[in-house]
């Protein structure tokens, strides 16, 4: 596993809340969630609960949902949340300037402009407020101290995110892009090969 410093590690364990990212760790091979990108929605005494924000899947959002469709960002795919649940569908929308999620029926306020919709909502009535939504098959979960410890193994890097995270069309390499706009040191994990073998 790759290591941060201890302190740094008990400082982060602290930083985790709703609208952080969990970074996967160049040495976390689960595959689940190597090299992926988490975002973290709910975090609190219970646990935690995200999506991962980096793993489209071959279903379209037409397919399944085809009223939000539409108003999904491009790639307009269901992305794979995580190993939890995969019958349950999860939709984060960024809202634009001047709508406040907080103030919105149908939309749950997890950090700034993002929001959790629900899908039974209007999409007509959302959409003009939206700068974009990313529709999710399952979640990533952790029990209570169950991220923590991992955090404190290495395991995940959490970092602010972005609210064009959530909704950018560039999925691909989202987890070296946010890697490297942390900095130094940081940002030398970006350069990290997804296989050490051909290093």
């Amino acid at each position: 596993m790759w290591d941060v410093a201890a302190d740094e590690r008990a400082e982060q364990d602290r930083d985790v809340e709703p609208g952080t990212l969990l970074v996967a760790a160049p040495g976390l091979h689960d595959p689940n969630f190597r090299r992926t990108v988490v975002y973290v929605i709910d975090h609190r005494g219970e646990g935690t609960l995200g999506v991962v924000l980096n793993r489209p899947s071959e279903v379209s959002v037409n397919d399944v949902l085809p009223a939000w469709a539409p108003h999904s960002t491009k790639p307009k795919a269901v992305f794979v949340g995580g190993p939890v649940d995969a019958k349950t569908a999860l939709c984060l929308a960024a809202f634009l300037p001047g709508h406040d999620p907080s103030r919105m029926n149908g939309v749950v306020a997890v950090r700034g402009p993002v929001g959790l919709v629900d899908l039974e909502s209007d999409p007509r009535r959302l959409a003009p407020r939206m700068r974009g939504l990313r529709v999710f098959a399952g979640y990533s979960g952790w029990n209570s101290g169950q991220l923590d410890g991992e955090i404190s193994r290495g395991d995940w890097i959490p970092v602010p995110a972005l609210p064009d995270d959530v909704v950018t069309a560039t999925t691909g390499d989202l987890w070296g892009r946010v890697l490297r706009r942390q900095g130094m040191p940081l940002a030398l994990l970006s350069t990290f090969p997804a296989d050490v073998a051909r290093n």
